[in-house]
């Protein structure tokens, strides 16, 4: 199952593509501030972004472009403006393909299944977790991060993998805890602090200040 999140200010169109995604088996979300579409991005972390170019406040390029500081996920852009020169433009403006208005549903289901094919599939090949550059190998516990790599022992490598399998949630210390040590009969909290405290200095030392947020009271979060 794929995330998609849709950047279309016409509701009527954008529930009629979230249900024909959703029939496909995929999860989807439709931005609703269009002032701050960054910050629906981040906390949705998607596969995929489909991106009007007229919108409220600004355009689909400029969200596209700030999408771009952080993420190669694919853009779809989706517009009335089909010229030539606005294709080109959506293109050359980090966009990997264009849907025009009116959008026919099964030709849009048709691009975003050879897009995500195209994306995902050889990595899905490869039991990887990835957020942000940051790639954590299932096979071999190991984590990079562009020419940087780490080794984890078995508790680090539990820790990252919840938390990753987990970004945008907060992870109580009890669930991290209950994920640790399901097979042991007793654990002291404190190996938790301490564990958690060693995944960071990893994740520092291979340029990922900050990736592991606390959030007081709660647990721990990966943004």
């Amino acid at each position: 199952m794929y995330r998609i999140l849709i950047v279309e200010d016409d509701l009527s169109m954008a529930s009629a593509m979230k249900k024909q995604i959703e029939s496909w088996g995929n999860e989807v979300r439709l931005v609703e501030d269009f002032q701050d579409v960054l910050s629906a991005f981040v906390g949705y972390d998607p596969h995929m972004v489909l991106m009007d170019i007229m919108l409220p406040f600004f355009n689909g390029y400029h969200w596209c472009s700030e999408i771009r500081k952080i993420s190669g996920v694919p853009v779809i852009f989706i517009s009335s403006a089909s010229d030539n020169m606005n294709i080109v433009m959506a293109m050359n403006m980090g966009g990997d393909d264009f849907i025009p208005k009116p959008v026919d549903l099964s030709v849009m289901m048709a691009k975003i299944q050879a897009l995500l094919r195209r994306t995902y599939d050889m990595v899905g090949k490869i039991p990887v977790l990835e957020h942000r550059g940051a790639v954590l190998n299932l096979n071999d516990t190991s984590l990079t991060f562009g020419e940087e790599r780490a080794e984890l022992t078995k508790n680090e490598f539990r820790i990252l993998q919840t938390l990753l399998e987990n970004k945008g949630k907060v992870v109580s210390r009890d669930t991290l805890m209950t994920r640790l040590w399901q097979t042991d009969s007793y654990v002291e909290e404190n190996t938790l602090t301490v564990n958690i405290a060693r995944l960071r200095k990893k994740l520092e030392n291979i340029g990922l200040e900050g990736f592991i947020a606390t959030k007081v009271g709660n647990g721990y979060i990966i943004e």
